[in-house]
């Protein structure tokens, strides 16, 4: 069966408090609805300062979410760990991991924008050596034992439920990440599908001693949107997704890699570019994908198209995807 996940990054442009609580609120019923059906997980993320209103808290979401549902995971792709106080953060994550059962799953990378790090006064060039800091911290404050922080002396209680500890993976698309993750025994997941990293990755875990696993993006993992009508969809709706593809463009520079990095400039440029794209139910399922990634609310997508792209996916698309088992 392939893995089925439902993100949400809750960009809204141009919202008021009472149209962004709304898109939140129905974010949450949405993810209700597809626990209720099956779907594998929802995805969400981090980014700050952002006009178009770009999810800045993550883990707050996602404990709404856990606490909405029953079954699903929720993956936190990725939170930008230098960002983060390493103590805080392995608290927050412990009590999710108690409050869902071990459902929460958290991307740890270092981001691409230096102005966030000028936001919280993080200082950019330091980034590799506190995000190790941030890893090797959380790990030791999972043990529930004290430990040495910062020249004292400090004990990160409750443990979480999840044994040995909760899933944490680490992301990036450098070789600086796939060493990171292999000195300290960690999955690596690749931003891309990137498969001379993965081996690079595999040979440091050899050279490490130590034992992990990839978690990588397949060759092509395009964002969909499912509809009765694609070319109704693609002429209202179109200029939401390139929103977000047009911004997600302005961040990333040339050593950037992104499963979902695109070129197109306008709305007819992504269509046929194909990060994005619209799909009618049987066209959905003959795509074959192994991983199938629905963007219902993508780039402040109106909240009830979203609301339609999730049911059709989920009454006419999920029900035919065990077919396409391995």
């Amino acid at each position: 069966m392939p893995v089925t996940v439902v993100r949400f990054n809750l960009v809204e442009p141009g919202a008021t408090p009472a149209s962004l609580s709304a898109r939140y609120k129905a974010a949450l019923e949405m993810a209700a609805y597809a626990d209720d059906r099956g779907i594998s997980t929802v995805q969400t993320e981090e980014h700050h300062g952002v006009e178009n209103n770009w999810l800045p808290s993550p883990f707050a979401f996602a404990g709404a979410v856990l606490g909405a549902t029953r079954r699903l995971a929720v993956t936190v792709s990725a939170v930008i760990g230098p960002l983060h106080d390493p103590l805080r953060l392995a608290e927050d994550i412990a009590v999710l991991d108690l409050l869902s059962g071990g459902r929460l799953v958290t991307v740890a990378g270092i981001g691409y924008r230096p102005e966030e790090y000028a936001q919280f006064g993080v200082d950019w060039k330091s980034r590799g050596r506190l995000q190790d800091e941030l890893l090797e911290t959380v790990l030791r404050a999972w043990t529930g034992e004290e430990f040495e922080y910062r020249g004292r002396t400090v004990r990160v209680t409750p443990r979480p439920y999840s044994d040995p500890h909760p899933l944490l993976l680490v992301g990036g698309s450098s070789k600086a990440a796939a060493r990171r993750a292999a000195r300290l025994g960690l999955p690596f997941f690749p931003s891309a599908h990137l498969p001379e990293l993965e081996t690079y990755y595999k040979e440091r875990l050899v050279e490490y001693g130590t034992e992990g696993w990839t978690m990588m993006p397949a060759a092509e993992t395009p964002l969909l949107h499912v509809a009765e009508d694609p070319d109704r969809v693609w002429a209202e709706y179109g200029r939401h997704f390139l929103h977000e593809a047009r911004t997600y463009a302005s961040w990333q520079s040339g050593t950037v890699r992104s499963a979902v990095k695109s070129a197109a400039t306008s709305v007819e440029e992504l269509r046929a570019e194909g990060v994005y794209r619209i799909l009618t139910p049987d066209e959905c399922v003959a795509q074959g994908l192994d991983n199938l990634v629905l963007h219902p609310l993508a780039g402040g997508m109106p909240v009830d198209e979203g609301r339609r792209s999730l049911q059709l996916f989920c009454e006419d698309v999920l029900p035919r995807l065990g077919d396409l088992a391995v």
